[in-house]
This record gives structure tokens, C-alpha cells and sequence, in this order.
């Protein structure tokens, strides 16, 4: 029988941890960090635990899927990893290693993230040239049926305000009001009134109520709502709906759909950038689609790493005007897929004599040839600003008549007589910029590159590592929270590509992607 009462000696725990582990590489890029914004949250020397410990911890907690408090805790009782990183400290419990994640980390994750980025560039793993950009959406830890529509509530409140003008009409006429008193000075000259009057404001039941008292809560009752459908409208912003348990989540379509009947879900469009494997921006955002995503997730990148990626490849979510005018601006080459990439390799989109790509445009007279033979002039044009700042502007042409055509019906189903097209000036030219660089050869072998790199990302977060809700709320916290799951990815990947002998290799061979 084992003598389990013998006494020895303390060891190096650091002997019993086989040496290809990750925690010994985890460790190695953690001591190289600057942490001087991460003390520089907390106001006295004095602490239980390194707040750098605990940033190790949860990092290595996230590789191993540990996404919650009271796990890494006890992973630090039972795992000897976990032990080998206290060195000797006390065991932190779940309370100050959740307050460390959203008080302490939430205002220097994204620092420490892109020091380790910057030691990827060092080693020679990310060289900011190809960026791969794409988006997913990750649930929020809200409840799926505390919605608010934005729609909804602005319909509701256009009701609200009828229905006080027209009790409000009533009062005016029953109290001795000019026509000219709004609804605020109503309330008010009726509640000096009740206090000059000495109105006793009855409650309850047995209890009769005065006129005035009705006609006062009334009022408050429709004032009350007032104010909490403007307080609705204030937190939507420009979304379209938001949820009441995490007002930053917006509810969106999930691939994971609970119901089976395509229900909406709160959430969150979560945005990388990836580059060699490694994720090299992280972005959190409203939008349900990606396609205003990408100059702020770029000007992010740029503004934390100092630099500019030199190609950005994403798919045809991202095809804007104004996104090929960014990308344009800071001379960046453009490699989005668009948006009738697909379509526009059929015969009948090809031969098709009425969309606009294939009808003749005359220079000189500035207009557009149809099939008919007759020219659409130029009639007007539209500014629009977009969310980023930039002046899009859309032209308008048209045809005197289409009366006696022989097209017509099919050319266009517009009933006014006359065909109508617009064109946003520079965006036709932008986009065969773009699709003549996606079909180069250059371009084949990124966009194959592209569905392996970062969607493939997203595959290993969901599926390996099994995070698909997030376990805080509000977006300063779930960005925090991914910034450590992108933080733990890449230290796994680095492991990984010295392991496999894949260091600096930022592209896949296309023979070996054809041979897949």
C-alpha cells in the first residue's frame, strides 16, 4: 500500500509540464509585455494576486476553453498548468478574476492584444501586407424576447403624441386654456391649480377622485410614456432594435436558430482581420451587415498597430462606393469580391441588353444608349453623406418617352412612361478595378487563401473551442472578452506553426489548396 503521509521535498513544477506545451510559450510572450497601463488602473501597490498572474491565467484559461470565473479557479486547485503560473501565489477566487476581466482589462486589453501582434512582427509571422476581412455573428447573453423595434416604438409614438393633442383639446376647453398652451404648461397650470384649490390626491380603493386628479394623471401617464419611448429611441440610435437585458445587443438573423423558423436573436457582428493564420484586429459592431464595418475596423487597425495593411481581400458584403474610395485614399489595394461576381458569369447576364452594365454610355453627350436606340440624358443628381463622411454622389438619367417601344415591359416596370437610371460615378470603374484583381492570378490565390484563413478562424472559435455566446454583456466587456479569445488563438497558433514547421508561411501554396 502507497504511503500517501511521506514527506517531500518541494519541485519546480515546471519539470512535470511536457516542454512542446503552450503555457511555457504563453509565459515566454507574456514577460515580454508592457503592463504599465494595466497598473496604472488600480490605486494601490498592494494586491492579492500579480495582476499580470491574472492576466496569464485567463489567457491560458481561454486556450483551454475556461471562458468562465469559477472554472479557472478551479483549474488553478486541480491543474498543475494552471499552478505553474501562480508560482507560489494565492489562488485567486472567481470574484477577482471576474472583476479583473471587466473592470480592470476592459481599458488595456486591446493594447496588450496588439503588443502581441507587434511580437508576431517581430518573429516575422505578420508583415501587414494581406489582410483577410470577414464577420460573424456571436450571440449576446441577453433573453431572446426582450426586444424593442425601433419601428414600432416610432409608430407608437406618433399615436401618443394624437392622443394628448386630443385630450389635451378637451382640457384646454374644460379648464378655460388659450388654444396656444402646450402640453407641458397644461400640467403644470393644472397642478398649481390642485395646490391652490388644496385637492386632496385620493388612492386605493372607496376612494373618489376628483376631476382634476384624473385629468392630472392622465397626463402624467402619457408623459411618463413619452419619456420612455424617447429613452427607446435614444438607445436604438441608428439600429433597428435592441435588446433590454444588453441595450448594445441588436437582434439579428443567426445561423443557430433555436426556434427553426429563422427568429431574430440578440447579438453581436463580430469582425476579424486575419493575416498568416494570426487574427490581427478585432472589432465588435451593431450593423447587421458588414458593409459599414470596414473603414472603422480599418481605421482601428491602423490606429492601434501604426500601420497600413497593404491588400485587404474580403467577400461582396463589403462592396460599397465608399469603401473603394477609402481604400483608394490610403492606397490600399482593393481585393472585394462584386457583388454580381456570380451573376455576371452567365450567358444571360451577358447578353442581356437592358442592365446597365451592358448599355453603351456616350461620353460626349453624356448619356446612355438603351436597346431601343434612343438616348437617356442626364437629368439630376443626389449627394448623399455617408456614415463615414464621405460624399457619394448618385446621377440620374432618363429618356423623353418610351411610348410605342418595342422593349416595353421588358426594358424596365416602371409605370411613369419614361425609363429612369441611376449611376454612382467612379463605383462602375471601382469595381472592375476590383474583379480584374480577383480573377488576376494573384487574386485566385488570395481568395482561396481567404475562405481557409479567416473563415477558418471562425470554424476553430465556434467549433474547437466551442464559444458561441458570450458571457458578458455590454460591448466594452464582449470586446474584452474576445480580445483574450483572439489573444489565446494566437499564442495556440504560433505553438502550432513551430510545431508543424510552418514559420513564415503567410499563404497557402494554391497547388496544395486545389489538391484539398
Amino acid at each position: 500500500m502507497r504511503n500517501r503521509n511521506q514527506v517531500v521535498l518541494p519541485i519546480d513544477l515546471k519539470i512535470c509540464i511536457p516542454e512542446d506545451d503552450p503555457v511555457l510559450l504563453l509565459d515566454e510572450i507574456c514577460r515580454k509585455l508592457d503592463y504599465t497601463k494595466l497598473y496604472e488602473t488600480y490605486l494601490r501597490t498592494w494586491r492579492k494576486v500579480n495582476p499580470e498572474t491574472l492576466f496569464e491565467l485567463l489567457v491560458f484559461g481561454y486556450m483551454n476553453r475556461k471562458y468562465s470565473a469559477r472554472q479557472i479557479e478551479e483549474a488553478c486547485r486541480t491543474d498543475i498548468r494552471f499552478m505553474w503560473i501562480l508560482g507560489g501565489e494565492p489562488v485567486p477566487d472567481h470574484s477577482t478574476i471576474a472583476r479583473f476581466q471587466n473592470e480592470k482589462l476592459t481599458d488595456v486589453i486591446e493594447d496588450l492584444f496588439y503588443q502581441l501582434v507587434g511580437q508576431l512582427c517581430d518573429v516575422g509571422e505578420v508583415r501587414f501586407k494581406n489582410l483577410f476581412v470577414d464577420g460573424t455573428k456571436i450571440e449576446a447573453n441577453a433573453n431572446k424576447y426582450t426586444f424593442v423595434w425601433k419601428k414600432a416604438v416610432e409608430k407608437n409614438n406618433a399615436r401618443l403624441d394624437a392622443k394628448i393633442e386630443n385630450v389635451c383639446t378637451v382640457l384646454r376647453e374644460r379648464y378655460g386654456f388659450c388654444a396656444e398652451t402646450t402640453p407641458e404648461e397644461l400640467y403644470e397650470s393644472m397642478l398649481r391649480q390642485a395646490q391652490w384649490l388644496q385637492v386632496q390626491f385620493q388612492s386605493g380603493k372607496g376612494h373618489r377622485k376628483t376631476q382634476l386628479q384624473k385629468d392630472i394623471e392622465t397626463l402624467k401617464e402619457y408623459f411618463d410614456k413619452k419619456e420612455e419611448y424617447r429613452r427607446h429611441l435614444r438607445i436604438c440610435g441608428r439600429r433597428s432594435s435592441y435588446s433590454k437585458t444588453d441595450t448594445d445587443a441588436t437582434f439579428m438573423r443567426m445561423k443557430e436558430d433555436h426556434m427553426k423558423n429563422g427568429q431574430l436573436k440578440p447579438g453581436y457582428n463580430i469582425q476579424i482581420g486575419v493575416e498568416s493564420e494570426y487574427i490581427i484586429g478585432v472589432g465588435a459592431f451593431a450593423d447587421r451587415t458588414d458593409v459599414q464595418t470596414l473603414i472603422p475596423f480599418l481605421n482601428r487597425i491602423r490606429s492601434h498597430s501604426g500601420r497600413i495593411m497593404e491588400q485587404v481581400i474580403a467577400d461582396a458584403g463589403y462592396e460599397s462606393r465608399e469603401n473603394y474610395l477609402y481604400l483608394k485614399e490610403n492606397k490600399q489595394k482593393s481585393f472585394i469580391k462584386p457583388q454580381n461576381y456570380e451573376v455576371s458569369k452567365t450567358r444571360k447576364y451577358k447578353t442581356n441588353p437592358y442592365s446597365l452594365e451592358n448599355m453603351t454610355y456616350d461620353r460626349d453627350s453624356d448619356s446612355y444608349l438603351c436597346a431601343n436606340g434612343d438616348r437617356l440624358h442626364y437629368a439630376y443628381s443626389k449627394t448623399e453623406h455617408t456614415a463615414a463622411g464621405y460624399e457619394v454622389e448618385t446621377r440620374y438619367y432618363r429618356n423623353e418617352s418610351c411610348e410605342g417601344c418595342q422593349h416595353f415591359g421588358k426594358c424596365h416596370k416602371s409605370k411613369r412612361g419614361f425609363r429612369e437610371i441611376k449611376v454612382t460615378p467612379g463605383f462602375v470603374e471601382n469595381r472592375k478595378e476590383s474583379l480584374a484583381n480577383i480573377i488576376s492570378d494573384e487574386g485566385v490565390l488570395l481568395r482561396m487563401n481567404r475562405s481557409i484563413q479567416v473563415e477558418g478562424v471562425f470554424g476553430v472559435l465556434k467549433q474547437d473551442y466551442n464559444f458561441r455566446r458570450f458571457l458578458t454583456r455590454g460591448k466594452a466587456h464582449i470586446e474584452t472578452q474576445f480580445f483574450l479569445l483572439a489573444f489565446a488563438f494566437n499564442v495556440k497558433k504560433w505553438k502550432n506553426r513551430q510545431i508543424a514547421r510552418r514559420f513564415g508561411l503567410d499563404l497557402f501554396p494554391l497547388q496544395a489548396l486545389q489538391a484539398v
